[in-house]
C-alpha cells in the first residue's frame, strides 16, 4: 500500500496460524509497518498526514468507538534516543479525570489515561509491574506500549514505525530483555507502537558482531529534534484514534 504524494509505503502483515507463526519467527497476530523517509523532518502538513494514517491503522486494530485505554511511554526520558515513548504522552489527550468530573460534557469520548514507566534502575520496578498494577486498577480494554526500537538498516532509523497487536518485549531491540507485555500476560489487548531509533555500530558498518565484549549502538546527531517531532506525530495519531469526533485541527488546538 503506497501513497506515492506523501511517499507513505505501508505494509500489513497478518500470520493467522502457528505454522505461520513458526515459519516467519513472529507470534501470531498483525503487523503494519509505516515507511516514510521524512518521518522525523519538522514538517506539520506532513507529520498530520502520517497521523492520519496511524490513526487509520489503529482505529481498524482497536474496532470499537468508545474505549477505556491506558498508553504507556516506555523508555528513559533522560536518554533521548530512548525518550520516545515518553515524550508522546504530552501529544496525547488525556481524559479519564475530565470523563470523570465532566460525564455530561465529555460524552462521546474515550476515556484514556497515560503511563511513563520510568527505568528499572530509577524505580526498582519492572515495566511490566508497573503497568500490570495501573491496569487491573483501571480496567482498560486496550493497553497501548509505545517503545523506541534498534533498527535492521540505516534507511529505517526514525523513518518507520511498526505496530502490532502482539504486545512487546521491553529493551529486546539492545539485549535488555524484560517481562513480555502483551495480551497473554495482562489479560487485555495490547497493541505496540514502536520507532527505530538507534542501529548497531556493526550493522552500520557491514562488519560481523564482535563475539565478546557489550554491543555499541549509535543514533543520529540531530537525534533532539527527531525524537521531539516523532513524539508529536504518535501522540496525534493515537488521539485522533481514539477520539474519532476529533479533527487533526482539533487536536493541534487542544494539544498545541
Amino acid at each position: 500500500e503506497d501513497d506515492e504524494e506523501l511517499e507513505i509505503h505501508t505494509t500489513r502483515v497478518v500470520i493467522e496460524t502457528e505454522n505461520g507463526a513458526k515459519t516467519m519467527g513472529k507470534p501470531v497476530g498483525t503487523y503494519i509497518t509505516m515507511e516514510a523517509p521524512n518521518m522525523s523532518a519538522p514538517d506539520e502538513d506532513y507529520h498530520r498526514e502520517i497521523s492520519e494514517e496511524l490513526a487509520y491503522h489503529l482505529k481498524k486494530m482497536i474496532g470499537e468507538r468508545e474505549q477505556s485505554v491506558l498508553v504507556v511511554g516506555l523508555g528513559n526520558r533522560s536518554l533521548t534516543a530512548d525518550a520516545v515513548g515518553p515524550l508522546a504522552l504530552p501529544h496525547i489527550l488525556v481524559t479519564r479525570h475530565m470523563l470523570q468530573a465532566m460525564p455530561e460534557e465529555f460524552a462521546g469520548f474515550s476515556s484514556v489515561a497515560a503511563l511513563t514507566t520510568g527505568v528499572l534502575a530509577e524505580t526498582g520496578l519492572e515495566s511490566f509491574e508497573l503497568i500490570a498494577a495501573v491496569a487491573e486498577k483501571l480496567q482498560p480494554r486496550c493497553v497501548i506500549v509505545l517503545d523506541a526500537l534498534a533498527a535492521a538498516g540505516r534507511e529505517k532509523l526514525c523513518a518507520v514505525l511498526q505496530i502490532t497487536d502482539t504486545g512487546l518485549t521491553p529493551g529486546s531491540g539492545v539485549g535488555n530483555h524484560r517481562r513480555e507485555v502483551s495480551r497473554k500476560t495482562l489479560g487485555v489487548p495490547v497493541l505496540a507502537l514502536g520507532l527505530p531509533t538507534v542501529i548497531r555500530a556493526d550493522q552500520l558498518i557491514g562488519e560481523e558482531a564482535p563475539a565478546e565484549g557489550e554491543a555499541l549502538f549509535v543514533t543520529p546527531r540531530d537525534i533532539d529534534q527527531r525524537i521531539r517531532e516523532l513524539g508529536r506525530l504518535l501522540g496525534y495519531g493515537i488521539t485522533l484514534a481514539l477520539q474519532p469526533s476529533l479533527t487533526a485541527a482539533d487536536v493541534t488546538a487542544l494539544l498545541g
